[in-house]
């Protein structure tokens, strides 16, 4: 598998634990050092502005997708290297996940949780094969993947969760999938 861009699903708010946004930070200058570009909602708050920021200080690159609607609520960021205004959520998540090659999943709400179901789902009836990874900060999705260990073992599940995401503690780790 070759990544040679990564969708980051993440909070448009920072969230109470600040390794969140340090995280968010290392993994934005990861993808620059190993020459992968971002592609996100668009924001410039929370932790979308923060790997957005940390993208651009290392002069990477980052293409936000945002829907008309939201570009008040989640104040759309002037200082990426493109940013693409679309109609509506389901165009924003469907030409996101076009324009990557694995996605990333950072602490977020339930906005970050819609992404990830919907990424999930879509792989679960074949109509991708992309990586899907999980940052897992200081153990911030423990709760969910124990909630999708009782999906699979309650049978629910038609893969072996091992199979469709791969879990990450620090931003480091992602370096062995991108090489």
């Amino acid at each position: 598998m070759v990544i040679n861009s990564i969708a980051v699903f993440c909070g448009s708010k920072m969230g109470n634990n600040p390794l969140f946004e340090e995280h968010a930070r290392q993994l934005g200058y990861l993808l620059v050092d190993h020459k992968v570009e971002a592609v996100y909602g668009g924001g410039n708050k929370g932790l979308m502005g923060a790997i957005a920021n940390s993208i651009l200080e290392k002069k990477g690159k980052v293409i936000g997708i945002m829907p008309k609607a939201l570009t008040e609520w989640e104040h759309h960021h002037n200082g990426i290297t493109e940013l693409i205004i679309v109609n509506d959520m389901h165009t924003r998540k469907k030409m996101i996940y076009e324009k990557c090659d694995a996605a990333i999943i950072l602490p977020g709400g339930f906005g970050t949780m819609d992404e990830l179901y919907e990424i999930l789902t879509w792989n679960q009836l074949s109509l991708h094969n992309k990586a899907i990874f999980i940052l897992n900060s200081e153990g911030f999705y423990n709760h969910l993947i124990a909630h999708n260990e009782c999906m699979r073992e309650n049978g629910f599940l038609y893969n072996n969760l091992s199979e469709i995401i791969k879990i990450l503690n620090e931003p480091e780790e992602l370096v062995d999938y991108l090489k």
